[in-house]
C-alpha cells in the first residue's frame, strides 16, 4: 500500500458533487490505497449518527460494499502509538495542539511509509517526516 487515505478523501464519492481530482486518482489508486482503523471509526461514527433514512442506507452500502471490499483496515498498533507519542510530545512543548486522531491517522501512515492524503493538509503539516499530498 501506498496511499492512507484520510475521512474527507474516502468520503469524497458520497459527496451530491464529488471532486473530478480525487475521484480521478481513487480510481488510479484503487490497488495502492488503504484506510486507518481511526478513519473506520470516523465513517462508522458519521453514519451511525445519521437519522434512519435513504441517505443513511446509501452510507452503509458504500461503507460495506465498496469502502471495506477495496480497501484494508490499518490498525493503530505500538509502533504507531510509539511514534504519535513521540510527536504529539514534540508538538506540545512547541506550543502545538495536535488533535489525537489527526496524530493517530498520521502515525499509521508513518511506521507503515505510507503518503497520506487529505484534503486537509493543515492538519498534518507539523508531523515530521509524514509524507501529505492533496488529490483535490
Amino acid at each position: 500500500m501506498r496511499y492512507l487515505l484520510d475521512t474527507n478523501i474516502i468520503s469524497e464519492p458520497l459527496r451530491p458533487r464529488p471532486a473530478p481530482g480525487i475521484m480521478r486518482r481513487l480510481c488510479e489508486h484503487e490497488e495502492d490505497i488503504a484506510i486507518a482503523a481511526p478513519v473506520w471509526h470516523e465513517l462508522r461514527f458519521g453514519c451511525l449518527r445519521l437519522a434512519r433514512s435513504k441517505r443513511k442506507q446509501a452510507v452503509e452500502r458504500y461503507l460495506e460494499e465498496v469502502v471495506l471490499a477495496s480497501f484494508p483496515v490499518i490498525e493503530y498498533d505500538r509502533a504507531a502509538a510509539d511514534w504519535h507519542a513521540g510527536e504529539r510530545a514534540r508538538l506540545t512543548a512547541t506550543g502545538g495542539t495536535p488533535p489525537f486522531v489527526d496524530g493517530q491517522i498520521a502515525a499509521i501512515a508513518f511506521v507503515h511509509e505510507m503518503t497520506l492524503v487529505t484534503s486537509n493538509t493543515r492538519d498534518f503539516r507539523g508531523f515530521q517526516g509524514l509524507k501529505v499530498q492533496n488529490w483535490a
